[in-house]
């Protein structure tokens, strides 16, 4: 998903494809939908094929033809084309219309009791492979790591167990806490290899167990995390210790997304600042007059590159997609190649 942790109901990346379906049928039902959704395979291939852009446009006419297509969706534009192909609509429906009835189910227990570590900025996921479990995964690691832990440098990685919403389960906090080991490093190191989450005084929350680590001199390969666990169901009226292991490759996911958390803009001030949809800015936005001039007065220490360090928070988002060789640093080529694909006259 373009954005895991958004919600209400905190949703995380699924592992198989009966998750992504049960995701979407929450989804239906917390957001009072009407309409059908569709969803990708478990492989993205829509998404690559149409692509790789979170919230884009696509129209196809009767006969399958694209007529109309853009990088971000704009409602007043697609009732232009709209209107000018089948014709202008009688009524015009307002979201106060619809009378939606929306989900507004609480989660199995509290939340925001635990505090969150901050999070440095420009960090990428990592691809994860769940090993084979005799039980769900009611709990999704996210792991995201510095574009120097992936060039071998040193670095800080983001270790987050996140519990799947569409589980219903809680942390039993009476039992031990949930305790994590890296292992099968094949060069360098993360330390803490070894770790526990805090001791929470109320009796079951559904926060994230959140870890921040030092890595150095990791090379390209894959290593070990295991996860122990006390998760509970109160409806199903069970609790249960569970251990799981994931393999975590040394290379960005690119399907992995731009977690929402803590102080992320969101809703109608982060739709402000999105670009236009056919490339072109939208007035006001932070793309407006973008150059790679503009670019590279981030570029603070003048060795001809942007580091993730010296990206603007601001623009932090854009860094994974300018940064295309991923070698964790920005040149004038791949500005360059960026503001030629914003450009309102490339389409």
């Amino acid at each position: 998903m373009a954005h895991p942790e958004g919600g209400t109901q905190s949703y995380v990346a699924p592992f198989t494809l009966d998750e992504r379906l049960a995701h979407i049928k929450t989804a239906y039902n917390e957001l009072g939908n009407t309409i059908p959704w569709l969803c990708d395979s478990m492989e993205n291939d829509l998404k690559h094929a149409l692509g790789d852009r979170p919230n884009s446009e696509f129209v196809l006419d009767p006969k399958g033809k694209i007529v109309a297509m853009r990088d971000w969706s704009n409602p007043e534009s697609l009732r232009a084309d709209l209107a000018k192909w089948v014709g202008p609509s009688k009524t015009v429906t307002r979201p106060s219309d619809l009378n939606l009835k929306i989900d507004t189910s609480i989660r199995p227990a509290k939340s925001g009791v635990v505090q969150r570590p901050t999070i440095p900025s420009g960090m990428r996921p990592l691809k994860v492979q769940p090993q084979q479990s005799d039980q769900p995964y009611y709990v999704k690691l996210r792991i995201e790591a510095e574009p120097a832990v992936l060039r071998g440098k040193a670095g800080k990685v983001y270790l987050g167990f996140h519990l799947d919403p569409i589980f219903d389960v809680h942390w039993n906090n009476l039992a031990a806490p949930v305790t994590y080991e890296i292992t099968r490093l094949e060069e360098g190191e993360i330390s803490p290899a070894q770790g526990e989450g805090p001791k929470v005084k109320v009796e079951s929350d559904v926060d994230p167990r959140e870890f921040i680590l030092d890595a150095k001199n990791l090379s390209a390969g894959t290593f070990q995390v295991q996860v122990n666990y006390f998760a509970c169901n109160d409806e199903e009226g069970w609790c249960k210790p569970v251990r799981q292991r994931y393999i975590v490759t040394l290379e960005t996911d690119r399907d992995g997304g731009n977690a929402k958390r803590s102080g992320s803009p969101r809703g109608p001030a982060q739709r402000a600042n999105r670009p236009e949809t056919n490339g072109s800015p939208r007035p006001g936005g932070r793309m407006q007059g973008l150059t790679t001039e503009r670019l590279f007065r981030n570029d603070k220490n003048q060795d001809g590159k942007i580091s993730s360090a010296e990206m603007p928070s601001s623009m932090a988002r854009l860094f994974t997609r300018i940064d295309t060789n991923e070698d964790g640093s920005i040149d004038r080529s791949e500005a360059e190649q960026f503001v030629k694909r914003r450009s309102p006259n490339n389409r």
